[in-house]
């Protein structure tokens, strides 16, 4: 049964704000907001039950054929490095090499390569303890030097595949992985820069540098620490893959046919795995059980993202099926709108409910049909799309986004100084990166 544009967007909002209810105020895992906004979005469009639920089971499996691999991998590439202690190494070369009068900016760039495969979430909790040593050693307030950590972790978090949200946008859009990464990072970086700015400009306006100890910091303490070398392989040898093959032509191919082997190991699982071998590299003498405990935890943290990331196609396909994505494309004109619709619309999503993920994942099912309309349906446009909804999804990290508490507890930071320091900070850099995209859309 056909249904009136009014009633269609009526029943979206109806969809959207269960989602941001639910996950807000009554505290329901994401994956079941989103399963109970399929059934009422497909009830309301007049669907029978039975089909309603084949839309639900096929949205989630073909979103997980697309993404299941790529995040168990990424989850567990992202655990290993913190074993090893490949992250603090890392961070130590930058802070020794940039010297105490640069911490924060070197705490920014530490963040920003050690989220490129960890999560934000993570990050921050494994180099807390060193955020802190750093900050008084070199005399900077605790604020500036966690939100330039923070920001620094964030910038990349949003933007960049294997990061569930990016990774999600992409494969319903149709985005190539290897582009979104090239391109993802260069755009992450203004982000970041604005990030580590702010948090001077804010925490030179705050309190007094913070003696407070945080207990619950993640120390890892390896057995043996790493070469800055093979700590870096891991990270830096899977974005290159990544990044080489979608330039890989076929008319290369057929010309030099050793070129076929990059071809073959630039698949992002591929890749993924070969960064994980040589993350294992990274330390030496395993205990007989570490390993097993060490991937049981990966599959378990990669999980609790695949149900909501399955989940959000199942949303996506419960949409696509109710044709909404057409009468909005008749009805109102969006092509004298183009990125500004997926980035605002991502935005509201993420201020409303707190998540990243669940907003960049929800968005993209709602913008994937008015693509044509948007004057987004080719390559390049779903690229650009997808960079626009990231940058959407920075905005406004506060009280109902987990990565905030996360920040403030290892911190010591209080919700005044987190408000005023972080939660703008987030303003600044989707704006920033929003402007980015729009300008790189008028070059490519």
């Amino acid at each position: 049964m056909m249904h009136s544009l009014p009633y269609l967007i009526v029943l979206l909002i109806v969809g959207i704000g269960l989602i941001v209810v639910l996950t807000t105020r009554y505290k329901v895992p994401a994956f079941f907001a989103l399963f109970l906004t399929c059934l009422v979005v497909g009830l309301g469009a007049n669907m029978p039950l039975d089909e309603t639920v084949t839309v639900i089971k096929d949205g989630f499996g073909n979103i997980l054929k697309s993404l299941g691999l790529i995040i168990v991998l990424g989850s567990t590439l992202g655990l290993v490095l913190e074993h090893t202690g490949s992250t603090t190494v890392m961070a130590t070369f930058l802070l020794q090499k940039m010297g105490n009068r640069f911490a924060p900016l070197a705490m920014s760039i530490t963040g920003f390569i050690v989220g490129l495969p960890i999560f934000c979430d993570s990050g921050y909790i494994v180099l807390s303890g060193l955020n802190h040593s750093m900050a008084k050693r070199a005399g900077v307030p605790i604020s500036i030097m966690s939100v330039s950590l923070a920001t620094g972790l964030y910038s990349v978090h949003c933007l960049i595949p294997p990061h569930p949200g990016s990774a999600a946008a992409a494969a319903t859009l149709g985005a190539d992985f290897g582009k979104l990464l090239l391109i993802g990072i260069p755009v992450a970086i203004p982000s970041m820069i604005v990030g580590n700015l702010w948090a001077i400009y804010s925490g030179k306006q705050s309190a007094s540098f913070t003696e407070e100890i945080i207990v619950n910091s993640v120390k890892v303490k390896p057995t043996h620490q790493p070469s800055l070398l093979v700590a870096c392989l891991p990270v830096f040898i899977p974005i290159l893959l990544i990044g080489i093959r979608p330039f890989l032509s076929t008319k290369l191919l057929t010309s030099y046919s050793w070129l076929k082997m990059f071809s073959y190991v630039g698949n992002p699982i591929i890749a993924l795995l070969l960064g994980i071998v040589l993350a294992f590299m990274a330390k030496r003498n395993w205990l007989k059980n570490e390993l097993a405990e060490l991937l049981h935890k990966a599959t378990e943290k990669a999980g609790e993202i695949l149900v909501i990331i399955g989940m959000g196609g199942a949303f996506g396909a419960i949409l696509t099926t109710t044709k909404i994505g057409e009468h909005v494309s008749q009805s109102i004109e969006l092509d004298s709108i183009g990125l500004l619709f997926p980035f605002i619309l991502t935005a509201v999503l993420k201020t409303a409910q707190g998540s990243s993920t669940v907003a960049i994942i929800t968005a993209a099912s709602i913008v994937l049909p008015l693509l044509p309309a948007l004057h987004l349906n080719n390559e390049t446009g779903r690229l650009v799309c997808v960079l626009a909804m990231g940058s959407g999804s920075m905005m406004i990290s506060h009280a109902n986004d987990a990565y905030f508490w996360v920040i403030a507890k290892f911190s010591g930071l209080d919700m005044r100084t987190m408000l005023r320091s972080y939660s703008v900070a987030t303003i600044l850099m989707s704006i920033t990166t929003f402007l980015t995209v729009y300008l790189l859309s008028k070059v490519l």
